[in-house]
């Protein structure tokens, strides 16, 4: 049999990074891409919401993932479905009816996204030990973010570039898409190559059935107020990630700063890759070293307090490089730092015989939290305006402070015995 944490320095990075670009793709890109191409702020905001449905609707279907094949197997062929997804979108751009078509295939790419995201969890708790799974945690949030402003950066520099280039955004982004999915290829290949088979496709290990998996999960103690905590942990954050982009694209009599599509990619891609690495692989160390408990409340407030620079800089109108490079630097250490926190968390309470199972119900109201604030939040922004609405994300973020206290977790969940004294 495989021993635990077999190569983990290189299939965790890889398998991270290739869970979190078909997520920014779908969630965030999408909401860029459809800004260039003329679509509202209501509309990107209330269609690319329902683009989450798949990360609510997930635990519905992630028992046969714990039930059916291997966690292995499963991540492989989603990766590869995503892949045609994109290649999908990438060809339905210079359409007519460029709007559905590529919205259907984003919901393709969704679903396929959400349950590779559940057989990748459900992989790396069982593939690391209690220990290496709060060591690595810093480095999986990582790898994750780093795929995200993969995204945000470099991709989306790459439509920049190639939207000066053709002088038509439809096919600017119609090639970038296309390159995207090539690039899933090349990752779904990479993870084949670095994962372990530590799972055989018999009965072993297995939760009992579909139904016991949702009565396990439901019956955890506590779990009310930990449901809560969930919905809640990036209330604020559910609603600025929808408008960041449109922000700095947006010219100033909407409220913008006036950036282009390659500026802001470069922000993106250069000094947010820097922070956002710095904050997560931090987080997951100093969990490691002192456990859960002692970091929780300084990272939900590292997760939060940066978004009051946003609405600084909406007030001000304030377009100058260095504040908006110091606000995205601010930004992406929080939310490397301040995840952490939240994984863990997430993990301590998934875990049990169907940990796959109850990781993936936990994301999917985790999801939940992030869909339907963020559905609102065009609607939030031309009814506030950009520095009102910046001002409503950060008191959205209040109610997790005060829930935070109700949760019950050990202190030292997640701690290296090796720290101990």
């Amino acid at each position: 049999m495989i021993p635990k944490d077999k190569r983990a320095w290189l299939w965790v990075p890889t398998l991270y990074f290739t869970q979190g670009l078909p997520y920014v793709m779908v969630v965030t890109v999408s909401v860029i891409l459809y800004k260039k191409l003329g679509v509202s702020n209501a509309d990107i905001g209330l269609y690319t919401s329902w683009l989450y449905l798949p990360w609510v609707l997930k635990p519905l279907w992630s028992p046969f993932v714990d039930l059916k094949s291997t966690k292995r197997k499963w991540f492989l062929r989603m990766q590869l479905l995503i892949a045609a997804a994109l290649f999908g979108v990438g060809l339905s751009l210079p359409t007519n009816h460029f709007f559905t078509t590529s919205l259907a295939c984003f919901w393709m790419a969704a679903f396929a996204s959400a349950t590779n995201d559940i057989a990748s969890d459900g992989y790396y708790m069982l593939a690391l030990s209690e220990q290496k799974q709060s060591f690595f945690v810093g480095m999986r949030s990582t790898f994750y973010r780093l795929a995200m402003i993969t995204g945000q950066g470099l991709i989306v520099i790459l439509a920049g570039f190639l939207e000066q280039y053709y002088g038509d955004p439809a096919r600017a982004w119609s090639v970038t898409l296309t390159a995207t999915a090539f690039l899933m290829l090349l990752l779904t290949a990479a993870n084949l190559v670095a994962t372990p088979a530590y799972e055989t496709s018999g009965k072993a290990d297995k939760p009992e059935g579909f139904l016991a998996v949702f009565r396990g999960f439901f019956a955890k103690p506590g779990i009310g107020w930990a449901l809560a905590f969930i919905l809640t942990y990036r209330l604020g954050e559910s609603q600025l990630v929808k408008m960041a982009a449109p922000f700095l694209l947006d010219g100033s009599p909407a409220g913008g700063l006036g950036y282009s599509t390659e500026a802001v990619g470069t922000i993106y891609g250069t000094v947010g890759v820097i922070c956002l690495s710095a904050g997560g692989i931090l987080g997951g160390i100093l969990i490691s070293r002192h456990g859960l408990g002692k970091w929780m409340l300084p990272m939900i407030l590292a997760l939060n307090l940066p978004n009051a620079l946003y609405a600084l800089l909406a007030l001000t109108q304030t377009s100058a490089t260095w504040a908006v490079v110091g606000t995205v630097v601010a930004e992406q250490f929080g939310y490397g730092f301040g995840f952490a926190a939240f994984l863990m968390y997430l993990i301590y309470l998934s875990d049990g015989p169907a940990k796959t199972a109850h990781y993936a119900i936990a994301t999917g109201f985790m999801a939940l939290g992030m869909m339907v604030p963020g559905m609102i939040s065009g609607y939030m922004q031309q009814w506030l305006g950009y520095g009102g609405f910046f001002i409503w994300v950060l008191l959205a973020a209040l109610p997790v402070f005060w829930l935070v206290r109700r949760i019950r977790y050990p202190a030292d969940y997640g701690k290296n015995s090796e720290n101990d004294a």
